[in-house]
C-alpha cells in the first residue's frame, strides 16, 4: 500500500494543512523555570515544522492545573513570551501549530501546586497510578479535593483565558485536553464523577463542564480554531464509565453541532498513553465507530504505522492521523514517509525530563547521509 493519501491537503476549520501527518501532543517535561518554554523547546518544535499540524504538549491553564514537573503553562506574561518564540520558530519554517490546553485535575501532586494544595477533581476519588513530585520523585497518589460547585465557573473562565493567551502567543488554534483522564474526562465518566449537583448524575449533567468550556473558548477565539481530544474506552489512571459507548456517542453527536475545527480521538488499542509498547488489537476502532456521528474533520491517534495511517484515511475512518513516538524520534517524519526511508528507533528512557538528549538530537535523513 502507498502512503500517497497522507500527502493531500486538508482544512481544519480556519487552518489549512499541506499534509495529513499530525504531530500528537507529547508530554516531555522540559520547560524552564516557572514553567516557561525555552529556546530548547523552540528548537524541538521547529525541527518538526513539516508536520501538517503540530499539537503542542499539554499546557497548564493555571497554577492549579499542573500535573507534571517541568511542564509548561500559559497563564503568565513570561510563558506567553516563551511560547511566542516557539510559534515564531515553527511559522518561520512554514509550519502550523495549535496549543493543547489542559487541567490535570486529580492526576497531580501537592508539591506542584500553589501553597502545597491538594489536587482537585469532580469527586474525592484518587487515581490508580502514582504521582510525580516537583523533583521527579514517584510517590503514591494523593486523595484529591472535590471541587465546590462555585469553583467550576472559575475554571471554565481560566480555559477561556488560556485560549486567548495561546492566540496572543501566536498559536493557530487550541485543542482541549478531554482525554487521558484529565479534569474534563474526570467530569465526563461516572467512575470518577459521583457529584450530586448539576455537574453530576446523568451523562447530560456530566458533560456540562465540557460544554461550558467549548462555548467559552469558541466565543473567545472562534470554534473554527478549536479542536477537542477524547479517549473513548481509555482507562488511564483508573478512568472508567459504566456505559462508555453510549456516553461518547452522545458527546460526539453534541460536539458535531458545535462546528469545531476538528475532533481528535485516541484509539483504544494503543497502550496507556505510551507507558508500554503493548497493543490491544482486539479493542474497538474508535475512528470507525464514531465516524458516522461526526461529519467534521476527524483526527485519529495511537499505534499507527505510515501504512495503517494511509489505510485509515482511504477507508474514510479519519481525515488525518496523529503520530507520537514516531515524531519524537524522527523530526523529519514527513520527509521520511514520503521518501520511504527507514525510521529512527526511540529510547524510552529519554521521553520525560532531561535536556537535548532524546529531544533535539535525533538525526534527520540528510544529517545521517
Amino acid at each position: 500500500m502507498t502512503t500517497n493519501t497522507l500527502f493531500t491537503p486538508l482544512r481544519l476549520g480556519a487552518i489549512a494543512l499541506p499534509n495529513r501527518i499530525i504531530m500528537a501532543p507529547l508530554t516531555r517535561m522540559r520547560a524552564g523555570a516557572e514553567n516557561v518554554p525555552t529556546a530548547l523547546n523552540a528548537a524541538y518544535y521547529a525541527q518538526r515544522a513539516s508536520a501538517g499540524l503540530i499539537i503542542s504538549e499539554g499546557t497548564a491553564i493555571s497554577p492549579q492545573a499542573h500535573g507534571y514537573p517541568s511542564a509548561p503553562g500559559i497563564y503568565t506574561a513570561e510563558q506567553i513570551v516563551g511560547w511566542r518564540a516557539v510559534t515564531d520558530a515553527v511559522h518561520a519554517r512554514g509550519g502550523r501549530i495549535v496549543m493543547q490546553i489542559a487541567h490535570n485535575g486529580r492526576n497531580s501532586h501537592s508539591s506542584l501546586l500553589p501553597d502545597g494544595a491538594l489536587p482537585v477533581a469532580p469527586s474525592a476519588i484518587p487515581p490508580s497510578l502514582p504521582a510525580l513530585t516537583k523533583t521527579f520523585q514517584q510517590v503514591p497518589s494523593e486523595m484529591p479535593r472535590s471541587l465546590e460547585t462555585s469553583e467550576i465557573s472559575g475554571i471554565v473562565a481560566t480555559f477561556r483565558q488560556a485560549a486567548l493567551n495561546a492566540i496572543d502567543a501566536g498559536f493557530d488554534g487550541v485543542e482541549l485536553q478531554g482525554a487521558n483522564s484529565h479534569l474534563i474526562e474526570q467530569f465526563l465518566e461516572d467512575g470518577t464523577n459521583k457529584r450530586t449537583d448539576h455537574y453530576g448524575g446523568s451523562k447530560e449533567n456530566r458533560a456540562r463542564f465540557l460544554w461550558e468550556i467549548v462555548e467559552a473558548v469558541s466565543t473567545a477565539i472562534g470554534s473554527d480554531r478549536l479542536g477537542v481530544r477524547l479517549s473513548p474506552f481509555g482507562q488511564y489512571g483508573g478512568i472508567h464509565d459504566n456505559s462508555p459507548q453510549a456516553l461518547f456517542t452522545f458527546i460526539i453527536k453534541e460536539l458535531n453541532q458545535r462546528r469545531l475545527a476538528y475532533l481528535h480521538l485516541i484509539e483504544a488499542r494503543g497502550s496507556e498513553i505510551g507507558l508500554t509498547d503493548e497493543l490491544h488489537e482486539d479493542a474497538l476502532n474508535n475512528a470507525a465507530l464514531f465516524r458516522p456521528v461526526f461529519d467534521g474533520p476527524l483526527l485519529s491517534a495511537a499505534a499507527y504505522s505510515p501504512a495503517s495511517a494511509a489505510q485509515a484515511i482511504e477507508q474514510q475512518h479519519a481525515d488525518a492521523i496523529a503520530f507520537g513516538r514516531l515524531f519524537i524520534t524522527n523530526p523529519d517524519l514527513v520527509e521520511r514517509i514520503k521518501a520511504d526511508q527507514p525510521l529512527n528507533q526511540f529510547d524510552r528512557s529519554t521521553f520525560y525530563g532531561g535536556g537535548e538528549h532524546g529531544y533535539t538530537d535525533y538525526k534527520t535523513v540528510e544529517e545521517v547521509a
